[in-house]
C-alpha cells in the first residue's frame, strides 16, 4: 500500500505531509542518480549529444534550480495561482545557477558545452535548496495558494526523476536489482474489451477558485463533453498482440500508416536500421518472443506485458491494421473514472491517445507558463502513468504530452472499436 505522501491525495496535502513528500522526492531523485554515478562518474558523466536527453549533471542540478526559482527566490510564492508570471526574484544561493540551469535562456543544444559543477557541488546545491524549501514551508499558510508552489515543485521533481529513468534506459545505465524490479512493466491479466455507455462528462479539473487542492493548468477549465457509447480495451495492447502486427508485415505496408508516420518509419529504417519499437533487439515471429534492452541488458518480455517504447505513429498503425482506433482522451478519462471496477487497468505504461494536445475552453496559463502553452497544437496527449511514475503523480485527469515521434519514454497504447 502506498503511504500518504506517495498517493494521489498529495494534490490536497497539508504542510506536514507535503514536507515528508518533498524529502521523499529528493531521496528518490538522488537514489536514481546514484545509478548514474556508478556507471558514468569515471568518464565525467559524459553522454552523447541527443535531442532526447540532457547531460546528467544538468538534469540533477535543474531539480534544485526549479525549486529555488519558484519557492526560495520567489517573493510572491504565497500568492500561488495568482502569482505574476515574472515575479521579482531574489538572488540564488548558487551564483551561477541561472547560467547553468535556467532553460529559458539556454537552448537545449548548448547544455553540453556548459562548465557544469561536479556531482558533489550539485548534491550540495540540492541539499541547500531543499533545506530552504522546508524552512519556508514550515512558516507557510495552509490554504491552497500558500501551498501551490510547494505542490508544483513536488510534482515537477517527480516528473524529472522519471525523465532521469527514461535517460538511463536510453543510455544503458544499469539499475540495481531493487530498482530494476521496480522499473519493469508488470504482466497483465488480459480481459475482454469494455462497453462504456454514452454520457455527458465533466472533462478536466475544477478551477482553483472552485476546488480544494492542486491542478495543472492544462487540466483547466472543467467543461461538459458529450461522449457517445464506445468500446475500449480493458488494458494496454500486449506484446503478444503487437507481435502479430509485425508478423503480418506491419512495418512494410504503407496502407497502415499515415503519410507523416510512413515518412518517420522510412527515416528511422535508414538511420537506425530497425523495424520495430525502440530497444527491441529481436521479435520472434514464430515463437512470439520479444527481446528488449532494459537499462543496458537484453531481457525477454512476456507476451502479456504491455508493448512499450513505440511512437504515436506505430500505435496508430497497429490500430489501423487491427481495424480499431486510438481512444480520444475524453474516452480514456471516462473509462478510468467509471470502469475501474469492471477491469479497466491503467498505470503500467503511458498511453497514447488520438487527441492532439490543446487548451481546454477557458484555459488560463498558470504561473509556470512554459509548461503547457508552448506545446499546444503540436504534441499528442498521453494518459495514465507508467511503472516509473510516482504514485502521487498518478491521477486520471493528468495530461502528459509528447511529440508523436517520441518513443524513449515508457509508452504504449490501447484501442477502441471503430
Amino acid at each position: 500500500m502506498n503511504s500518504l505522501f506517495d498517493s494521489p491525495l498529495m494534490r490536497s496535502a497539508g504542510r506536514d505531509v507535503l514536507s515528508l513528500a518533498l524529502m521523499d522526492a529528493r531521496n528518490h531523485t538522488l537514489r536514481v542518480f546514484g545509478q548514474y554515478q556508478q556507471a558514468l562518474e569515471s568518464v565525467g558523466f559524459a553522454v552523447p549529444v541527443s535531442p532526447l536527453l540532457s547531460p546528467p549533471l544538468w538534469m540533477l542540478g535543474q531539480v534544485g534550480w526549479f525549486q529555488e526559482w519558484w519557492i526560495g527566490r520567489n517573493v510572491q510564492r504565497a500568492q500561488g495561482w495568482s502569482c505574476a508570471p515574472g515575479p521579482t526574484r531574489l538572488a540564488s544561493i548558487e551564483p551561477n545557477a541561472d547560467r547553468w540551469w535556467d532553460p529559458a535562456g539556454l537552448p537545449h543544444s548548448q547544455r553540453w558545452s556548459l562548465d557544469l559543477p561536479d556531482v558533489e557541488r550539485c548534491r550540495a546545491y540540492l541539499l541547500a535548496t531543499l533545506e530552504s524549501t522546508l524552512e519556508l514551508l514550515d512558516k507557510a499558510g495552509e490554504d491552497d495558494d500558500a501551498l501551490y508552489f510547494y505542490r508544483l515543485c513536488l510534482f515537477h521533481e517527480d516528473m524529472r526523476a522519471e525523465a532521469l529513468i527514461h535517460a538511463a534506459q536510453l543510455l544503458g545505465v544499469p539499475m540495481d536489482r531493487e530498482l530494476l524490479q521496480a522499473f519493469t512493466p508488470p504482466a497483465m491479466g488480459l480481459r475482454d474489451a469494455l462497453l462504456i455507455p454514452a454520457t455527458v462528462w465533466k472533462m478536466g479539473s475544477a478551477a482553483p477558485s472552485n476546488a480544494t487542492g492542486f491542478a495543472f493548468d492544462n487540466e483547466l477549465a472543467q467543461h461538459d463533453v458529450e461522449v457517445p457509447e464506445f468500446e475500449i480495451d480493458a488494458q494496454p495492447v500486449s506484446w503478444a498482440q503487437f507481435v502479430e502486427f509485425v508478423d503480418d508485415g506491419g512495418y512494410d505496408r504503407p496502407e497502415f500508416w499515415q503519410a507523416a508516420g510512413w515518412d518517420w518509419l522510412q527515416a528511422t529504417v535508414k538511420s537506425e536500421g530497425r523495424r520495430g519499437p525502440r530497444y527491441v533487439e529481436q521479435i520472434g515471429v514464430a515463437s512470439g518472443a520479444v527481446m528488449q534492452t532494459r537499462f543496458g541488458s537484453a531481457m525477454r518480455m512476456l507476451g502479456n506485458q504491455p508493448a512499450m517504447h513505440m511512437t504515436w505513429w506505430e500505435a496508430d498503425a497497429w490500430c489501423r491494421w487491427a481495424g480499431r482506433r486510438l481512444p480520444a482522451e475524453v474516452e480514456w478519462e471516462v473509462a478510468a473514472h467509471t470502469a475501474a471496477r469492471r477491469g479497466f487497468r491503467w498505470g503500467d505504461v503511458w498511453e497514447w491517445t488520438a487527441t492532439t494536445f490543446r487548451a481546454y475552453p477557458g484555459f488560463v496559463p498558470g504561473p509556470y507558463r512554459e509548461y503547457s502553452e508552448p506545446c499546444f497544437g503540436t504534441h499528442k496527449v498521453l494518459r495514465g502513468a507508467s511503472f516509473a511514475t510516482r504514485a502521487r503523480l498518478k491521477h486520471p485527469r493528468f495530461r502528459n504530452f509528447c511529440l508523436p515521434g517520441r518513443d524513449d519514454i515508457f509508452c504504449g497504447f490501447r484501442s477502441c472499436l471503430l
